[in-house]
């Protein structure tokens, strides 16, 4: 301000001083902070990689890559830096209607969450993606690629992760018809399941999914264009790994999916029964 007042009008840096109400001390003294330009860059960078990253997570990878710094001085350096991302518009409140309280899991591979997701190609062929989540680590079990995914598919799915897993005791769902059909359904009473659906228009009862799905677009869908299903698949593969692997969760105490889950249970499998074909 005062470089500016003493270059646009003429004044000497005195009167400049006293108009802008600045000590001549503080303006003759050069600043010694250090402009940590090395953590500046390093957070470019993530950003640049991790887009719906804010400065919490930001932190998070940064202690990961052995920076001794606070959480406060991220904040401020990604303020300085114009990282904030775009505040979402606050919605109306409505009305909630309570419903019967769902099963909380306490433990690993004990409540799955299911849903769909769309998206198309470069040439605007559409396809879908079966996602899988367990809910009490957020960790993404499967992600099932293809353009017509009907009820056997989700089947082959589930039948694989029974395989690597055993069977969990819920699954969270919409009301979709490849979740409502019969397959699923027989799927269910042999491996001693409970298919909890979210009621019509409410989807919130399924919120870990949704948040799922969210990362998955914002994250990935969007920042890709794939030209073939081999091309997604791959992708949205990479996506997942990284997703469970390295990702920090706030939900987990800015642990990743995998992290959380060793820590509840070292082996991160449990007993299941055998998988039935559809």
């Amino acid at each position: 301000m005062v470089a500016y007042v003493t270059a646009s009008h003429g004044l000497s840096e005195r009167r400049a001083c006293a108009l802008t109400r600045q000590h001549r001390s503080t303006q003759r003294k050069p600043s010694m902070r250090d402009p940590r330009l090395e953590i500046r860059q390093r957070m470019h960078e993530i950003a640049r990689v991790r887009i719906r990253y804010g400065y919490r997570r930001l932190h998070v990878m940064l202690r990961r890559d052995g920076w001794a710094v606070g959480r406060n001085l991220v904040w401020r350096l990604y303020r300085e830096e114009g990282l904030a991302l775009r505040s979402k518009q606050p919605r109306r409140r409505k009305m909630v209607v309570q419903r019967e309280a769902r099963c909380v899991p306490k433990r690993p591979n004990e409540a799955w969450s299911l849903d769909f997701i769309q998206d198309q190609l470069s040439n605007g062929q559409t396809f879908r993606a079966l996602t899988v989540v367990d809910v009490f680590s957020r960790e993404g079990l499967a992600i099932e690629v293809g353009q017509r995914l009907r009820g056997e598919h989700v089947v082959e799915v589930l039948n694989r992760l029974v395989g690597e897993r055993g069977a969990p005791r819920y699954l969270f769902a919409d009301n979709g018809a490849e979740f409502t059909g019969r397959l699923v359904d027989l799927w269910a009473y042999h491996h001693g399941t409970r298919i909890d659906f979210s009621r019509p228009g409410k989807p919130t009862d399924n919120a870990f999914i949704e948040t799922f799905n969210g990362s998955l677009r914002d994250e990935c869908l969007n920042l890709h264009w794939f030209e073939t299903l081999t091309e997604a698949r791959r992708e949205i593969e990479a996506w997942r790994r990284d997703y469970n692997e390295s990702r920090p969760h706030m939900a987990l105490g800015q642990r990743t999916p995998q992290e959380y889950r060793s820590l509840a249970s070292p082996s991160g499998v449990s007993e299941g029964s055998v998988a039935v074909e559809g």
